[in-house]
């Protein structure tokens, strides 16, 4: 499938592309360190003070000769601290698919690496992490990494392959990536889950921006690029695929099978 040999990679500083759940891609930026904290404080702010009221009337309500150390008063005050330390998080942030008080305050949402959207994983480790740099720490743990690390994430963000975008910073709609016809049946049989997601956000970013470049840096790049997919799909695309041509076969497919995958998700909360 590459035709010419790959050159010198062409570093392409852009906005990175996020797809929401209508499969409509949107290019936004990362959220700021200081976004990041001020979007904590309403939250953390909300759940400290549930966690304060529901404790409160718990013991105003708790038996007067219960004793705080007995098993029993134990077990309640751990139910109480779980509810509000993890459950309630992971819950909204799962249910709202990357939102939270804070977050539409502020304008910004959680999503994965590669733009997509969180699910269940992504959230449990974000929220067992924050126990740690939030939680025990009063924020200033996930605030210095935040302010230390690209993208500002938080160490809950580098271990679940997530970071929070600035919605609101939406430059403009990119056009969407098209399935080339003489390559959907193959691209419906491929096995692309290899593919990694910072590497198809690049593709993505450079197909839409190739009508822009000028063809010699324009052909160098599709080479490179489809010869760095190549590995991660198979089985291979049929001999003289063009390299955008494959490119945007790939991504197309696995742009479809994440929307298909978001709508079952969406079906199976309402049904509950």
């Amino acid at each position: 499938m590459v035709t010419e040999p790959p050159a010198s990679s062409e570093r392409m500083m852009t906005p990175d592309v996020v797809v929401t759940g209508e499969a409509v891609a949107l290019e936004v930026r990362a959220a700021s360190a200081g976004m990041r904290i001020l979007s904590g404080l309403v939250d953390y702010t909300l759940y400290t003070g549930g966690l304060v009221m529901t404790l409160n009337t718990w013991l105003a309500i708790a038996p007067a000769d219960i004793t705080l150390s007995g098993p029993m008063a134990m077990v309640e005050l751990s139910l109480i601290l779980l509810l509000w330390t993890l459950v309630l998080p992971l819950t909204i942030e799962v249910l709202s698919r990357g939102l939270s008080a804070g977050r539409l305050i502020t304008g910004t949402r959680v999503v994965r690496d590669d733009g997509g959207a969180i699910r269940l994983r992504h959230s449990l480790v974000r929220t067992l992490l924050a126990l740690i740099e939030i939680w025990a720490t009063a924020g200033t743990l996930a605030s210095l990494t935040c302010a230390a690390t690209p993208r500002g994430k938080r160490l809950g963000d580098l271990l679940a392959g997530t970071y929070v975008v600035h919605v609101r910073s939406v430059t403009r709609g990119a056009p969407p990536v098209l399935m080339p016809p003489e390559l959907a049946a193959w691209a419906s049989q491929a096995d692309i889950r290899a593919l990694p997601g910072s590497l198809a956000l690049v593709a993505r970013t450079f197909l839409q921006r190739a009508s822009t470049m000028q063809p010699a840096p324009r052909t160098r790049l599709a080479v490179q690029l489809a010869a760095a997919v190549e590995p991660h799909v198979a089985p291979p695309a049929p001999a003289g695929t063009h390299p955008e041509r494959f490119l945007a076969a790939v991504l197309a497919e696995r742009r479809d099978r994440e929307f298909i995958l978001e709508l079952r998700s969406r079906r199976a909360d309402q049904k509950e």
